[in-house]
């Protein structure tokens, strides 16, 4: 739903200036993570808690429309790089104090299919081995591997796509169950072109190094689950041929925000123009968040709405929608702040 804001807020803001009345600028907010650590967790680990898939299951390979019997692939490694590539990604994140790799797998079973979660004993045993005060776990990673050789012209040509699940977990000692579990999936795609099977063969991955990229590719992204982080955004701010209005804008491209406010608040007191107080109380609600003042911009953004709604009955006025997208935007930052500052221990 937040993507889909930020799109809608893009597209709109791409309209509006095509007007010549509003500029656009991205930003980056602080996002809190999925999963809320207590604070006494300062350290992680990482652990394998999956069965490597067998070689045969999951692989298709052809050639020229023939399916070839003698194909297989290892998963072993794959298991390995999911986990490595999860604790880089969150250990770039400065908020643990240490992230660790549990080097043994914890499953000698062969049920490859089955997602298992580690028991109490299990966490108890682990954290106590590896000093961590909670565990994200590799709980469960398949693949599904299709590779394709096929004549394009004048040269061979060879696909490979690899579609990858994965379940992840946090655990914590003392608990009965998990923390939460995440769900993933994804896919990566290569395409090749040569003139003759054993140049084509030699250009596109193996598939042990196939999936090792894909379990990689998979597992990276997942740390916004568990780590605040940053993501960019966009915002805007509506323009005018005054003098002040470019008095503040020039402010505004500068990043001189409490500038840029000044102006925008003396703009709006002394306008009876609805629609230009309705744009300086949109600026103002921008301003009031790019300062970091987001109770302030959720209001300025209600009166911007309540201004531009006395103007029109379409509820598809460009303004309206975009000052209602707005609106959900700063009051979905707020709620975010508020989880931020319980991971941060601010609360």
């Amino acid at each position: 739903m937040k993507n889909t804001i930020f799109i809608a807020l893009i597209l709109l803001a791409g309209i509006l200036t095509s007007c010549g009345s509003v500029k656009y600028f991205g930003i980056e907010t602080f996002t809190p993570a999925e999963i809320t650590f207590p604070e006494t967790v300062e350290t992680v680990v990482i652990v394998n808690n999956a069965v490597p898939q067998p070689k045969k299951p999951g692989y298709k390979y052809t050639i020229m429309g023939v399916e070839q019997d003698t194909t297989h692939m290892v998963a072993d490694s794959a298991l390995y790089d999911a986990c490595k590539a999860l604790g880089e990604a969150i250990a770039d994140q400065p908020f643990f104090k240490d992230v660790r790799l549990y080097n043994d797998a914890v499953r000698q079973d062969e049920f490859f299919f089955q997602d298992t979660k580690l028991t109490p004993d299990q966490v108890e045993t682990i954290c106590d081995e590896s000093g961590a005060e909670a565990i994200i776990s590799l709980d469960r990673l398949l693949f599904n591997m299709e590779k394709d050789v096929f004549p394009f012209g004048e040269v061979m040509a060879g696909t490979i796509k690899v579609q990858s699940t994965a379940v992840l977990r946090a655990y914590m000692p003392g608990r009965n169950n998990s923390m939460a579990t995440i769900y993933l999936t994804d896919s990566l795609f290569w395409s090749e072109g040569a003139s003759n099977l054993r140049t084509l063969d030699s250009y596109l991955p193996k598939p042990e190094v196939a999936l090792r990229e894909t379990a990689a590719y998979l597992t990276s992204g997942a740390y916004r689950n568990f780590v605040p982080h940053w993501e960019q955004a966009q915002r805007w701010y509506y323009t005018n041929s005054g003098t002040r209005w470019k008095q503040a804008s020039a402010f505004a491209a500068k990043e001189k925000w409490e500038e840029a406010l000044t102006i925008w608040q003396s703009i709006y007191e002394a306008q009876t123009n609805k629609k230009s107080k309705a744009e300086a109380a949109a600026n103002i609600a921008v301003g009031y968040e790019m300062v970091g003042k987001f109770n302030e911009a959720l209001d300025w953004a209600k009166k911007s709405l309540a201004l531009f709604k006395e103007q029109t009955s379409d509820e598809k006025d460009s303004n309206v929608a975009l000052l209602t997208l707005y609106e959900q935007v700063i009051t979905s930052r707020i709620q975010a702040n508020n989880k931020l500052n319980m991971q941060f221990g601010k609360e």
